[in-house]
C-alpha cells in the first residue's frame, strides 16, 4: 500500500468544485440537519434568477448559534445533500470541515483568498436574515460578496427590518436586476420572493422523533 502525500488527500466530499474563472459562485452554507425542499427552492431561485453558473452547498461541521445534540454526523448530511441537490450545476461540500472553522466569515474569506478568479455570492433564507447581525463578523460577509436573500414562510417583511437590512439598505437592488448581482462590487443584496414552501429542518426533526409541537427553525 502506497504511503506518503496520498494518504493525507482529503475526501473528495471535503473538496472545493470546479469552476472556470470568471464563474459566479452562490455560497449556499448551512447544517441541513436534514436537508429539504425549503433549502432546495432557496438554492434553485437563487441559481435561477441570479444568473449563476454554480451553486455551492457548504455543509457546516455545525452552526455555531444552534444547539447541537441532536446534529446527524456531517457525511451522513452531506450524503443527503447530494440526493436532494441533484442538478448539474449544484455542487456539495464541508470545505468548512478541511480548513477547520464554522464561521462564514472566515469561509468567505478563505475563498477569496484561494479562488480570486471567481465570482462569489452569498445565499440565505429570508429567516435567516433576521439574526444575521449575530453572525461573527458579518458585515464583512457583505462588504465581501453580494449577498442573495430568498423568501421563506412566515419571512416576508421582518427580515426587511431587521439590523442588517436597516444597515445596508442603501445598498439594496431591486430585485427586478438581480441578474447582475453577482457580478457587481460589494457591498450589495437583494431580497428575491418566490414560492413559498413551509418544510423545515426542525419540523422533519421532530417528525423523526414522534413530537406532537413544532416550531420552525
Amino acid at each position: 500500500m502506497t504511503a506518503g502525500p496520498l494518504a493525507a488527500l482529503p475526501p473528495d466530499w471535503m473538496r472545493l468544485p470546479h469552476a472556470e474563472p470568471g464563474n459566479r459562485i452562490g455560497l449556499f452554507g448551512g447544517s441541513f440537519n436534514p436537508p429539504h425542499s425549503g433549502h432546495r427552492t432557496v438554492a434553485e431561485t437563487a441559481l435561477k434568477r441570479c444568473d449563476l453558473d454554480q451553486v455551492w452547498w457548504l455543509v457546516t461541521p455545525g452552526n455555531p448559534l444552534k444547539e447541537h445534540g441532536g446534529l446527524a454526523p456531517l457525511e451522513e448530511r452531506v450524503d443527503a445533500v447530494r440526493k436532494l441537490a441533484r442538478h448539474p450545476r449544484m455542487k456539495v461540500t464541508a470545505f468548512e470541515a478541511l480548513i477547520g472553522t464554522t464561521y462564514s466569515a472566515r469561509l468567505v474569506a478563505r475563498l477569496l483568498e484561494i479562488r480570486p478568479r471567481l465570482r462569489f455570492a452569498w445565499i440565505m433564507g429570508a429567516d435567516n436574515l433576521m439574526t444575521f447581525h449575530r453572525w461573527q463578523s458579518w458585515r464583512s460577509i457583505l462588504e465581501n460578496v453580494p449577498l442573495i436573500v430568498v423568501d421563506r414562510p412566515d419571512a416576508s417583511f421582518a427580515p426587511l427590518k431587521s439590523v442588517a437590512a436597516n444597515a445596508y439598505a442603501p445598498y439594496r437592488w431591486d430585485e427586478s436586476r438581480a441578474t447582475t448581482l453577482a457580478g457587481i462590487a460589494p457591498p450589495a443584496w437583494t431580497f428575491l420572493h418566490t414560492r413559498l414552501d413551509d418544510t423545515s429542518s426542525t419540523a422533519l426533526r421532530a417528525q423523526r422523533c414522534g413530537h406532537a409541537t413544532v416550531v420552525r427553525q
